[in-house]
């Protein structure tokens, strides 16, 4: 088995962004990047983006169901009808109609109820993936404990409501943009320069919500005292490149890829969103793996990571 080795806490040095650029320089950025991806693998990080993606998919569904129970209590039933269309859009056949299960859960009966409901089971879930990614970030930067199990999940709790929200925002904008466009469309009668400004607005608005998100995570989730944001931004900007770069490849891989559609068939919605989510789980940890060797590189540990005897793994 291997650990990251732990990135010694460089904050009282009073650093700022000119000192992280002078360090990328006298490092390399080649350099730098292949010991960022040794700490990755170092810290299990594909395991850890695995788990990512997991608790993501959880939080899917009843927070789906609280979004379609907020707008039967705003009595907008125009927003669920287009959240219905880009969803039957988006994964036809039994993948669909499962979602659209859920939204017929939230707009049947009392909208009040399914918007607890949902809320209270998305917020559950989210923290449990904010934990997630405490945990994973805790050991790319060789902390060995996270926090404390009530301070961790409240901690966690105020990122799901802050960066969590911003996420999801920014997916839905990114990913499922061109659906809900055609929905809104459809609906509003929009004119050809709304659908143009929706077209090209969608994609600064969700980079902004993206790189917010991050920068949140970088600064709150490890279990430490974090350098200045100017310290984190080499690392957060290449978690926001990544994710940009690996949705956009994925979004053309399914939509041009016969062989997906065919192998999955209608389960092949559901799929690409787990895909997805594991490699956005992927941009985010890899971008933390850069600033953390960019730190760790700063106090002169050069060295990612180190393989564990068992004396030290407490086996024999």
């Amino acid at each position: 088995m291997s650990s990251a080795t732990a990135v010694p806490i460089t904050r009282d040095l009073e650093l700022e962004g000119d000192d992280a650029l002078a360090t990328a320089r006298e490092v390399g950025l080649i350099a730098l990047l292949q010991r960022s991806f040794l700490r990755f693998r170092y810290a299990d990080g594909f395991s850890h983006s695995r788990a990512l993606a997991f608790q993501f998919i959880l939080t899917l569904l009843p927070a789906l169901i609280a979004v379609v129970g907020l707008a039967n209590v705003l009595g907008q039933q125009t927003f669920t009808k287009v959240l219905t269309e880009t969803v039957e859009g988006i994964a036809p056949g039994p993948a669909g109609a499962v979602l659209t299960q859920a939204f017929e859960q939230g707009s049947e009966g009392s909208g009040g109820k399914a918007l607890a409901f949902g809320l209270v089971a998305a917020i559950v879930a989210s923290a449990g993936a904010l934990g997630q990614i405490e945990r994973g970030s805790n050991r790319i930067y060789g902390v060995e404990r996270d926090r404390p199990a009530v301070r961790k999940y409240l901690v966690a709790t105020g990122l799901a409501l802050t960066a969590g929200v911003a996420s999801v925002l920014a997916f839905v904008i990114v990913v499922f943009g061109s659906e809900i466009g055609d929905a809104l469309a459809t609906e509003k009668s929009w004119s050809d320069v709304a659908e143009t400004a929706w077209s090209v607005g969608r994609w600064p608005i969700g980079a902004a919500l993206v790189a917010v998100a991050v920068a949140l995570l970088f600064e709150v989730s490890p279990r430490r005292h974090q350098p200045d944001p100017s310290w984190l931004a080499l690392g957060s900007s290449l978690s926001v490149l990544l994710w940009f770069s690996f949705t956009g490849l994925l979004a053309l891989y399914v939509s041009e890829s016969k062989q997906f559609g065919e192998t999955y068939g209608p389960l092949a919605g559901f799929i690409g969103l787990m895909l997805w989510s594991f490699v956005s789980a992927l941009a985010l940890f890899l971008g933390l793996a850069v600033a953390a060797q960019l730190e760790a590189e700063r106090a002169g540990v050069h060295e990612p990571g180190e393989e564990l005897t068992a004396a030290d793994q407490g086996t024999e």
